[in-house]
């Protein structure tokens, strides 16, 4: 996992177990920019998949990752933390 977040271009953040209840529990999401500036949403569930294209909807998922990412460990401390569980001082 350490391996996958050294580019500069990748962000980790973890969500502790111990948290509370946090606004992305349906399951993965890509929040995609086009380079007209168009915005999209990926999301998963167990069976099938959502391209989200609608702005309102792109909007909701933006403010719950936005929550989501608020609630997480910052990426610094996620991979501290990826480090400590690995055994480096």
């Amino acid at each position: 996992m350490l391996e996958h977040t050294a580019p500069r271009n990748v962000t980790l953040q973890i969500m502790l177990t111990d948290a509370e209840f946090h606004s992305c529990l349906d399951g993965p999401l890509r929040l995609l920019e086009t380079p007209q500036g168009r915005r999209l949403a990926y999301s998963e569930w167990q069976e099938n998949g959502r391209l989200t294209a609608g702005s309102k909807d792109v909007s909701l998922l933006c403010r719950r990752y936005d929550t989501l990412s608020s609630q997480a460990l910052d990426p610094k401390d996620s991979r501290g933390l990826l480090e400590r569980l690995r055994g480096e001082p």
